[in-house]
């Protein structure tokens, strides 16, 4: 309508002018309602060519979107495993800090599993009291053996040597006999201290082994017991929490509810502009945008990025052929704003719904002097007629709460 208006004084009032002072006629004689096409048809047929040519200006090189607004994360509240609720400690919509309590699972399994590995640790510790015992009684074991092996190895020498001497206080025999006691003897020997060794690979290697395990499992069991509490990660509100105690939560089905960190203001919005646009933005545009949680204020922006796709072509791989006839609506070419004066948007709340124009600015350009005349009044043309959009996202925001309060009626 404002591109009409302004046409009009450019086209249809001259030749009303034209009409009424040159040839003489006037409205409600010459001029009536079923004379005006005929009298007035070449302003009117110009200020249409001119209304679409200038329409089709201003929105091409100052492109506009209503798809605009800033995203924000939110945490999932939810346990690391399937579980029955045991007790809720905040309501829904409470401020938390992070690692405060939200609610615990029924832990009974979980307090038996840490009992049993607890027991199995005492086990180990009471199986290495009883392999010093073992490791004592091997080493007087060894003693004795040694001790057997000396008497022996003493008595048989001393029946040799009467022997050798050719005394009738022994025989062959006995001297034979006393070396079959020593070599059994020794063998005795080391039998006992391979009883000895194995008792100290035993304290060594396998007890504390077996140990480790134990104190392994006792560490997996308390992991799995403090996975039944679940707590905070981070600061935030709790949302959408409804949980009452013997519900079942599931990580994968069916969370507790969420968890809205609080947002820092980083001054960036993302926009999706047609596909159209995409030829005219580029990074470093400058750009305009109102919101409707922050009506009547104007705030400058800038394209920080372009993204070099389409999300209305993304696809997962699965067992179905992907008919293009499918994908009826055209996607848009996903934009990256930032504010140019820091702390601009931070009064404006993530998610907000936001009118944001984009403005061609050709200055640079302007600036080269092999610049041609034809080309360079284009251009300016096309800076002037921004001021027009410009205009009309200020009208937006001065209607948007009427349009919002009164005539969409809610």
């Amino acid at each position: 309508m404002l591109e009409l208006l302004l046409c009009s004084m450019l086209t249809i009032l001259p030749d009303y002018l034209y009409r009424r002072h040159v040839q003489g006629k006037r409205i409600g004689e010459e001029i009536t309602f079923f004379t005006v096409w005929y009298e007035l048809r070449v302003g009117i047929t110009t200020c249409i060519m001119l209304t679409v040519t200038l329409i089709t200006i201003v929105f091409y090189y100052h492109p506009s979107t209503t798809d605009v607004s800033s995203f924000f994360r939110t945490v999932a509240i939810s346990p690391e495993g399937i579980g029955r609720v045991k007790e809720v400690h905040v309501a829904n919509n409470a401020s938390v800090k992070a690692g405060e309590v939200i609610f615990t699972l029924e832990d009974d399994s979980q307090q038996a599993t840490v009992r049993t590995a607890e027991q199995r640790i005492a086990e180990v510790e009471a199986e290495f009291v009883t392999a010093e015992a073992e490791l004592a009684a091997a080493q007087g074991g060894v003693n004795q053996a040694q001790g057997a092996l000396t008497q022996a190895v003493e008595e048989y020498e001393l029946r040799k040597k009467l022997l050798d001497e050719g005394s009738a206080a022994t025989s062959p025999r006995e001297v034979e006999r006393l070396g079959n006691t020593v070599d059994s003897r020794r063998g005795g020997v080391e039998a006992a201290q391979a009883q000895l060794d194995a008792v100290q690979t035993k304290i060594d290697v396998a007890l504390p082994a077996k140990q480790r395990t134990a104190e392994a499992a006792l560490e997996e069991a308390r992991a799995a017991l403090a996975k039944t509490i679940v707590y905070a990660r981070v600061d935030g509100i709790v949302q959408q929490f409804a949980l009452q105690p013997g519900d079942v939560v599931n990580p994968v089905m069916r969370s507790a509810g969420v968890l809205v960190p609080p947002q820092v203001s980083d001054g960036y919005f993302q926009a999706g502009f047609n596909q159209m646009a995409g030829q005219v933005v580029q990074p470093g545009m400058l750009a305009e945008m109102t919101c409707l949680s922050l009506p009547f204020v104007i705030v400058p922006m800038r394209v920080k990025s372009v993204m070099p796709f389409i999300p209305a072509g993304q696809f997962k791989p699965s067992d179905n052929l992907i008919d293009i006839q499918d994908r009826a609506r055209p996607g848009t070419v996903p934009v990256l704003l930032e504010e140019i004066y820091q702390g601009s948007t931070d009064r404006i709340r993530p998610g907000s719904k936001c009118i944001v124009n984009a403005y061609t600015v050709n200055h640079e350009k302007l600036a080269n002097e092999d610049l041609g005349f034809w080309e360079g009044l284009f251009l300016h043309m096309v800076d002037t007629v921004g001021l027009v959009h410009a205009l009309i996202l200020r009208i937006q925001a001065l209607l948007l709460p009427v349009n919002t309060l009164v005539l969409s009626g809610h």
